[in-house]
């Protein structure tokens, strides 16, 4: 019983160590998980020309669950789309670089907009929310149905994050944490389009 015990913990800590989440894109490997991404890829741009436009991506607000929020709230300008749960140690340290991201670019027509994925209970999140003092929206969605919306582009990490340009089309991904510098470039790329 101590044994299985054992293992049972090595397979958790195991599953902690190679990150948040996992989908279809983990393979196992005995008490191992390796996240395999897109032809090795954590970081995806694509060219106008093969940019598709997303269906809405809405849902109840997390801090308000009288009110919805989604994507064509922002129609004309740069999103910055972030998959996130407060339960995601990777998560902690984004939330406040995404938030500097919210600060120096919303006046350029760049918005973040959380996604909170797998948190069930709401005020788990919304403690993150306040604690971390972040101004940004999140749609709160712990089934993740908002990311079906995503079909067809990488969305088995969490964090995850997608900058949807200002026609509502999916220009990167990313799925790694990031700092507020990792996305700069791409987001002046977008702004200037």
């Amino acid at each position: 019983m101590r044994a299985r015990l054992v293992g049972a913990a090595v397979a958790v800590l195991a599953l902690a160590l190679t990150g948040c989440g996992a989908e279809k894109d983990a393979v196992a490997n005995d008490t191992q998980f390796v996240f395999v991404s897109p032809g090795g890829q954590t970081d995806i741009t694509y060219p106008v020309a093969e940019r598709k436009p997303l269906p809405d991506v809405s849902g109840p607000d997390l801090m308000d669950e009288t009110k919805q929020v989604g994507l064509s709230d922002f129609r004309g300008q740069v999103v910055v789309l972030n998959v996130w749960g407060q339960w995601c140690g990777p998560c902690r340290t984004e939330a406040p670089e995404l938030e500097e991201l919210q600060k120096a670019y919303g006046s350029r027509g760049v918005q973040v907009l959380g996604i909170n994925f797998r948190d069930n209970d709401r005020s788990a999140p919304q403690d993150f929310v306040r604690d971390r003092e972040l101004t940004y929206p999140s749609i709160f969605d712990p089934p993740g149905r908002t990311l079906l919306a995503l079909k067809g582009y990488p969305r088995a990490v969490v964090p995850a994050t997608f900058l949807i340009d200002k026609q509502g089309r999916v220009a990167a991904a990313y799925m790694r944490d990031l700092l507020a510098e990792d996305l700069t470039a791409e987001l002046d790329k977008l702004v200037a389009e």
